[in-house]
C-alpha cells in the first residue's frame, strides 16, 4: 500500500462515521471484469472494490500460471481425476449431500478422496443421477492436510489476510477450502462466516452466482423469520410464505467461467450452482476493511444467544460466561478469541514497523506473500485501534475475565493509538 491509498483509506473509514460499510447494489449485469492483470494494481482493487465492498470478477489471465489449471485439468478442460487420485487419493475430505437440506445448509459425511472420485465418475456415467444423491466435495483444507505446493499463488489483491494470518499463527486450522463437484451441485443461500471477504477461482468448470447486498435479504424473510434456503425456488413468490419478498431486487447474476476468479464482498448473502464438473479454489478473509463488520457481527451473534438463554440469566451466577461459550461453540468464535485475534494482528504490525521494512519488502508464510510495507502496518493498526477501542467499551465485554490476557486490553489499545499519532506524517 502506498501513501495516497492509506490517505484515501483512512478518509473513507472518517467518512463512515463508525457505520460498518455495506455495500450498494449496482445494476443488473454490471458486475466489473477485470481483464489485464498488467494494467490493474492493488491500490486500484482497493480503491474501487474493496473499500466500497463491491463484486468483482477478474478473467483467467490473473490464474495463468497456477498449478491446479495446469495439472488438475485435462485438455479438454474436464476434472483430471488421474491427478487427483494420484495426488491426494488417500486424503479423507468432506462431502455435502446437496440432495437433503439440514436447516439451512446440506448434512455432511468424510470419506477418501478416492471414494469421492469413483462416486463422480459413477454419477456422470448415469447421466447425472445417483441413488446416493448429488455428493458436493466442500470446504476440503487441502492447505492444511496436504502440501499444496504449486497448486495456486495467493493473489496481491487478497494478502492483507488476517483471518489466515492468525489461524496460521496457531497452526491448527485456517479459512482455505477445495470445492469440487459434478454438474448440479451448489450452495445454498448464505452470507460468509463472520462477514469475511470471499475470493473463488474455478479451475475448470462454470458457476451461476446470484448475489444480494447487505440488508437486501431481510426481504427475503419468511413469515416466521427465516432466510430462504433457496432463492430460486417457486416458494419465494407465496406472499403469504415471503411477504416482503416483493421489496427485494432482483439478484446481481454472475457467470463465472474456467479460471476467473469472482471477489465475494463482505456481508453480501449469495448462491451457487455448478453448471458444469467444477473444481475452485477459495479463501475467507478479513482485513481492516471488513474487521468493523466481523465485529458487528460478532455482536449479533452474542444478542441472538442471550436471547436464546435468556430465561436462565437471574438463575445462573455465571451466565455470562456461559453465553460466551455457547458463542464459541456455535460460531466458531467468542469475544476473548476475538480480542487474542486483533492482539496478534497487532504486535505483528507493530513489530513490523519496529523493524521498518521497505514499502515493497514481503513479509508472508508457506510462499504466500503478503504486501506489508509501513503503509499497509499503519492503516492496518488504525483500523485495530478503532475497532478494540468499541471492544473495550461494550458492556459485555467488560463482563469476560481478562485477568490472563497480556497486554490487557486498554494497555493494548493505548499502545495502538500512540503508534496511530506517530504515523500520521509517515
Amino acid at each position: 500500500m502506498d501513501r495516497e491509498t492509506r490517505v484515501y483509506a483512512e478518509n473513507h473509514f472518517r467518512g463512515l462515521q463508525g457505520r460498518p460499510p455495506g455495500g450498494a447494489c449496482p445494476p443488473p449485469g454490471c458486475v466489473d471484469f477485470i481483464e489485464n492483470p498488467d494494467s490493474f494494481s492493488y491500490a486500484d482493487f482497493f480503491k474501487g472494490y474493496l473499500l466500497p465492498n463491491m463484486p468483482c470478477v477478474f478473467s483467467s489471465s490473473f490464474t495463468a500460471g497456477w498449478g491446479s489449471r495446469r495439472h488438475w485439468v485435462t485438455s479438454s478442460g474436464k476434472p483430471n481425476f488421474e491427478h487427483l487420485l494420484r495426488k491426494y487419493g488417500d486424503v479423507v475430505v468432506p462431502v455435502a449431500n446437496c440432495g437433503v437440506q439440514e436447516y439451512n445448509s446440506n448434512p455432511k459425511e468424510h470419506m477418501p478422496l478416492r471414494d469421492y472420485i469413483s462416486y463422480w465418475q459413477e454419477y456422470i456415467q448415469g447421466g447425472y443421477f445417483s441413488p446416493r444423491g448429488c455428493l458436493y466435495l466442500k470446504d476440503w483444507h487441502l492447505c492444511r492436510d496436504s502440501s499444496a505446493e504449486d497448486v495456486f499463488t495467493l493473489p496481491v489483491y487478497f494478502s492483507s489476510d488476517w483471518l489466515n494470518e492468525y489461524w496460521d499463527s496457531l497452526d491448527v486450522d485456517d479459512y482455505r477450502f477445495v470445492y469440487m463437484g459434478p454438474t448440479g451441485t451448489w450452495s445454498p443461500f448464505h452470507a460468509d462466516i463472520f462477514r469475511s471477504f470471499s475470493w473463488s477461482v474455478n479451475i475448470c468448470g462454470r458457476k451461476k452466482w446470484f448475489f444480494f447486498p447487505p440488508g437486501q435479504e431481510e426481504a427475503l424473510r419468511d413469515c416466521h423469520g427465516g432466510l430462504p434456503y433457496d432463492v430460486t425456488s417457486p416458494a419465494l413468490l407465496d406472499r403469504r410464505l415471503y411477504p416482503t419478498r416483493e421489496h427485494c431486487s432482483p439478484p446481481l447474476e454472475v457467470m463465472q467461467e474456467a479460471g476467473e476468479m469472482v471477489f465475494v464482498p463482505s456481508g453480501w448473502h449469495h448462491q451457487v450452482h455448478n453448471l458444469e464438473d467444477t473444481i475452485s479454489i477459495n479463501h475467507n478473509w478479513v482485513n481492516g476493511c471488513n474487521l468493523a463488520n466481523m465485529w458487528h457481527f460478532l455482536q449479533q451473534e452474542l444478542c441472538a444467544v442471550q436471547q436464546e438463554v435468556s430465561e436462565w440469566r437471574d438463575t445462573m451466577s455465571d451466565w455470562h460466561h456461559h453465553c460466551q461459550v455457547i458463542m464459541r461453540a456455535c460460531s466458531g468464535i467468542n469475544f476473548e478469541e476475538f480480542y487474542r485475534f486483533l492482539k496478534i494482528i497487532a504486535e505483528r504490525r507493530l513489530l513490523l514497523l519496529a523493524k521498518g521494512m521497505g514499502p515493497d519488502e514481503v513479509e508472508g508464510e508457506g510462499g504466500e506473500g503478503t504486501m506489508l510495507g509501513p503503509q499497509q502496518a499503519a492503516f492496518d493498526i488504525g483500523r485495530i485501534a478503532e475497532v478494540l477501542a468499541s471492544v473495550v467499551a461494550h458492556p459485555d465485554f467488560q463482563k469476560v475475565d481478562t485477568s490472563t490476557f497480556s497486554p490487557q486490553p486498554e494497555e493494548l489499545l493505548r499502545q495502538l493509538e500512540e503508534v496511530v499519532v506517530t504515523t500520521t506524517t509517515l
